[in-house]
This record gives C-alpha cells, sequence and structure tokens, in this order.
C-alpha cells in the first residue's frame, strides 16, 4: 500500500518535541545569540528576545502545528484539506516545498563544515597554531572544492540515508539519540567554562543588563535585534512545523508544545554562551560575530585551553549534532512533500531527493573557490548569501504572514477551526481574550517584520 494513504506517526511525544526542536536549533542559536545577547545590551536583549518569542514565535508555530494535525498532509497538500473549495491557498505549499530545497541548498555545506572541524580538531590539526594559523586553516577550506564537495556529500547522504530508514525508526531514533547527545555536551562544555578564570567576566558581559550599552547603541537596533532572533529561532513559516504536526495525536493542545518547543531551543541558545563567554575572557578574546567567533576565535582558544583538543572536540560534537538535526528534520519535509506529490514509496523519493539535493548544494559548495567569480549579491557575495537571503527574508517571513492569514481568515480555514485544533488534548490553550491579538495584532507585526527584513539595514 502506498504510504500517502497509510499516514505514519511518530512513537512518542517526547520524539515530536525533539525532533521540532532539532528542526528549530541551528547554527544560528550557537554563534548569533550568544553574541547578539552580548552586544546588545546583556541581559536587557535576552528578555526583548523573550517577549518577541512568547508574542510572535510561539503563535505562529501553533498555527503552523495546527494546520499540519488538522491535515494530516505535507505542506504541499495541507491547504487542499482544509482550505475552503475554489481558494488558490494551497500554491503556498508549492513555495513551502521550494522553500525547503533552497535552504539545504546551502545549509547543507555549513553543516559540512561542522563535521570537518570536528574531525580535524579530534586529529590535532589545530595544535602549535596561532589566530592566524587557524584562520589559514579555514580559508584553506573553503578553498578547496574537494573537501567543500566532500564534507556537503556525506552530510547529504547520511541523511537521506537515515530518514529512508522510516519515520520511527530512522528520523525519530536517531533525533531523540543524537539530540539527548548534544543537550548532554552542552552541559558539560558549560560547566567546564563555568570553572574558568574568566568566567565572572564572561557572565558579566553576556548576561547582566546594561542599559548604557542599550542606550550607545539605540533601543530601535537592539529591539530589531532581538525580533529578528526571536523569530527566525523556530523555523517557522517553510512548513518544516506543519509536517511534524502532522505526525501526532490529538493528546496534547498544541500552543503548549510550541512552548515546550521554544524552551528547549532557547535554552540551547542561552547555554551556547555560557560556554563560549567565559572561554573568551578568561584567555583575552573579544568575541566576534559570525563565523570568525566558531571557525577562527574558538579553535585558538580551544587550542590553548588546557585538554583544549577534549574541549574542542565535545564543541564540534555538539555543532554538528546542531546543524544535522536541522538537516534531518528538514529532509523529511521534502521527503514527506515528495510522497504526496508522487506516491513514492519513501526509500524511492529518498533515493531520488539524495541526487537532486546533491546537485543544488554544488553551487554553495563551490561557490568560495572554483565558482567565487560569481558574486550574486555584489562584491564578496556567494551563493550562500543569495540563498540564505531569499530562505530568511522572503520565504520564512512571508509564509509565516500567510499560515497567520489563513488561520485567522473567513476566507481561509478561520479563527474558529484553527482553535479547535489547536485546543485538543491536555496542555496549555488558545484562549479567547487573544483573539484580538492574533487576529488584529499578530499580522501586523509579522508584515512590519518582512519589511524589516526587506529594508532595515541595522
Amino acid at each position: 500500500m502506498p504510504e500517502k494513504s497509510s499516514r505514519e506517526r511518530l512513537e512518542s511525544r517526547l520524539g515530536f518535541i525533539l525532533i521540532s526542536a532539532g528542526c528549530a536549533i541551528g547554527i544560528g542559536n550557537v554563534w548569533k545569540f550568544p553574541y547578539l545577547a552580548g552586544q546588545n545590551g546583556g541581559g536587557i536583549f535576552v528578555l526583548i528576545y523573550l517577549f518577541f518569542l512568547a508574542v510572535l514565535g510561539i503563535p505562529v508555530m501553533t498555527m503552523e502545528f495546527s494546520m499540519g494535525r488538522a491535515s494530516r498532509k505535507s505542506p504541499v497538500h495541507l491547504y487542499q484539506k482544509i482550505e475552503k473549495e475554489g481558494s488558490k491557498w494551497h500554491l503556498h505549499g508549492l513555495v513551502c516545498m521550494a522553500g525547503n530545497y533552497i535552504l539545504m541548498m546551502f545549509y547543507t555545506t555549513v553543516a559540512g563544515w561542522m563535521i570537518k572541524y570536528f574531525v580535524s580538531m579530534a586529529y590535532g590539526k589545530f595544535e602549535g597554531l596561532n589566530k592566524d594559523g587557524v584562520a589559514s586553516l579555514f580559508a584553506g577550506m573553503l578553498g578547496s572544492p574537494v573537501t567543500q564537495v566532500s564534507y556537503m556529500v556525506v552530510v547529504v547522504v547520511v541523511g537521506f540515508f537515515i530518514n529512508s530508514m522510516g519515520l520511527q525508526k530512522g528520523l525519530e531514533k536517531v533525533s531523540k539519540w543524537m539530540m539527548s547527545s548534544l543537550l548532554i555536551i552542552m552541559l558539560l562544555l558549560a560547566v567546564n567554562s563555568l570553572f574558568m578564570e574568566g568566567s565572572a567576566e564572561g557572565l558579566s558581559f553576556y548576561l547582566l543588563p546594561d542599559v548604557n550599552k542599550v542606550s550607545q547603541i539605540g533601543w530601535s537596533k537592539v529591539i530589531v535585534s532581538a525580533m529578528n532572533q526571536a523569530f527566525f529561532t523556530l523555523s517557522i513559516g517553510i512548513g518544516s512545523m506543519a509536517i511534524f504536526g502532522s505526525y501526532i495525536g490529538n493528546e496534547r493542545s498544541l500552543m503548549g508544545e510550541s512552548v515546550n518547543v521554544a524552551v528547549l531551543d532557547t535554552f540551547v541558545a542561552i547555554v551556547s554562551g555560557l560556554i563560549i563567554f567565559p572561554a573568551c575572557f578568561t584567555y583575552g578574546v573579544q568575541p566576534d560575530s559570525g563565523p570568525s567567533l566558531i571557525f577562527i576565535t574558538l579553535p585558538n582558544i580551544f587550542n590553548n585551553m588546557p585538554l583544549g583538543r577534549v574541549w574542542g572536540s565535545l564543541f564540534f560534537v555538539f555543532m554538528s549534532f546542531a546543524a544535522f538535526s536541522t538537516v534531518l528534520a528538514v529532509f523529511e519535509t521534502i521527503l514527506a512533500c515528495t510522497m504526496d506529490l508522487t506516491g513514492w514509496s519513501r526509500k524511492k523519493a529518498s533515493i531520488v531527493n539524495c541526487v537532486v539535493i546533491l546537485v543544488l548544494s554544488l553551487p554553495c559548495a563551490l561557490g568560495f573557490n572554483v565558482l567565487s567569480f560569481i558574486e550574486p549579491m555584489g562584491k564578496g557575495t556567494s551563493f550562500l548569501d543569495l540563498e540564505d537571503f531569499l530562505v530568511s527574508n522572503l520565504i520564512l517571513p512571508i509564509g509565516s504572514f500567510i499560515f497567520v492569514l489563513f488561520c485567522i481568515s473567513k476566507r481561509g480555514w478561520g479563527w474558529d477551526n484553527f482553535v479547535a485544533e489547536a485546543n485538543k488534548g491536555k496542555g496549555i490553550k488558545v484562549r479567547s481574550w487573544m483573539k484580538g491579538y492574533m487576529m488584529y495584532v499578530l499580522p501586523v507585526i509579522v508584515m512590519a517584520f518582512i519589511l524589516l527584513g526587506l529594508f532595515y539595514k541595522g
């Protein structure tokens, strides 16, 4: 019997929470959140971030989960099950599917960087190098087409192999093991950092509210930065949360599950800072943003730390798990869409999509070397920049806006249908007093966010 007529289900609620959190937890949690918090007023930024997570991220995630569970379909077919006859909402499902492909066109390469760094750290390739030496290794990795493509291939092939084994035996089983290991490794790294000499100074920089710093930066910039991070951290708007909603039963209310996912995602983001900043201040290194923090600054710190090879290897195992959890979750969304559209078996869909993603990922993997002459967004940019812009600034926020409109509009699914689905089971409910906010304020916030993403240059 074709899989599309017999819907797979997740074995446990824990599996659902860990897979959904794994999709949300990514590389940005580790290198972006700590840096933004430290540079934008510490504890003040964290509080603003948590506020936007509650008023923006959790409501949209609840809507996406609800659409998935009500339809029991992937994004390409969920609208057809619950939209009014003759409407065109379902066209967005194809955009969601395309968005997942575009996300994996660059994310598979970056995930490969994490695995490469773990291997290099474990084999002692960083020992004896100063910061310039570490930077040279990073540049060498980017400049090698063989290295870039090889590690990208490992990520894609292993990812689709795991997902081809089935929802419960593959994705759920591996995600439970991987996410549990990730959390344990994080705690070990955090405890180690907290016993370093510079831990007090690092934690002060990271978490203590600093009104003077916020005033210097500008309250508007800090608020926009916190809003950006709260929105993007949950991976909403692309249909991945809808697919996991389609795999669960009616035992638990969906706002409660959204809160659980958001809490786990935020825990990883905050603990990442507890790992990074004490180490930076202990060794007198000012934390940088973005890739230089992960690929240049931290390896140099581990290189000078007692048992640094061990701690560095553990850190990049943690980074690899964070990246790979997102890869597996998005691969599942792609497979579900493919199976719904074609009726193929999971194994056939996995083989075909493995080849497709390998081909589509080549421009990003080669964009730092043999294709570096192509600068799609101006001087110094790469395919990664273009693909990231399309997903982060267009597909995710616009997709979230469409999900919100569909759930509140009478021409879409409608408020009453959304609430009835979201509130099935035990847990935190969507309350009647939330209606005014979610119908009239939330769409305005999301639209403002879209405009900020397009025009605000920070």
